[in-house]
Formats: C-alpha cells, structure tokens, sequence
C-alpha cells in the first residue's frame, strides 16, 4: 500500500510542499488526499485523528503528523533529501515546536487559497479523490 499525504488544500505553502514532493518521488511512491476531502475526513475518522491543520501521513498502518510526517516524507524523497531523516534523532517535541511556528504564520507568511489544488492530469490519479 502506498503511504498517503494528508494536507492543508488552502494553504499555499502546503500546497507548494505537494508539488515538491511529487518532483521528488519519482517511483510515484505518495498518494495525496487534502484535509478538507471526503478521503482525508475518512481517513482520519478511521485512525481516530482530532481536526487538525497539520500534514498528515499514513504509512504501514499508524499515522504521522507534524514533523514526524515530514521526516518520513524525506525518506522517500530521491536524493539528498532523504538525508533530513537523521532529524528523527532530535526529540520530537523540539522538532514539532520549530513545525507549530512555521504552521502558525503560515497562511500571513506564504498566503491562503480559495479552493483546493487542481493537480495536472499527469499525477491526477495520486490525488485519492481525483481518482472517482
């Protein structure tokens, strides 16, 4: 099973951090819901996720957020991103305190969408709900 990115579909940066990892991934190893769809609400009733804003990974069964979601993203980056993972070593409440400051500016420093990313038709079917 493929591990599934949950994100922020407004957010402009978390939508930039979407394109990204997709020109980084090229075994087409993520899938990609938004938190506002019909996927990311079912998935997060499944796991038992409060509401949240943070990005959200699903791999192996468990979830992942805040930081903790993004070193395991940078595992399956190709190239040198996949070197960001020794930042697991840095305890998570450090690592998820620098996450909640940039998460807090976020949409005053990198800006809001109106409506959720229209991914081109070439990644259209890793969008879960795209593929309908």
């Amino acid at each position: 099973m493929h591990p599934i990115i949950l994100f922020d579909g407004v957010c402009s940066l978390c939508s930039a951090s979407v394109q990204f990892i997709i020109a980084r991934d090229p075994h087409a190893v993520f899938r990609f819901a938004s938190l506002q769809s019909e996927t990311g609400k079912a998935l997060r009733e499944k796991f038992g996720i409060p509401a949240m804003d943070s990005l959200v990974v699903f791999e192996n069964s468990r979830y992942y957020a805040k930081s903790s979601a993004v070193l395991r993203i940078c595992r399956h980056l190709a190239g040198a991103w996949k070197l960001l993972y020794i930042f697991w070593l840095v305890p998570k409440p450090l690592r998820d305190s620098v996450y909640d400051f940039v998460a807090k500016h976020r949409y005053k420093w990198f800006g809001k969408r109106d409506h959720c990313l229209m991914p081109a038709s070439d990644v259209r079917a890793r969008f879960l709900d795209e593929r309908q």
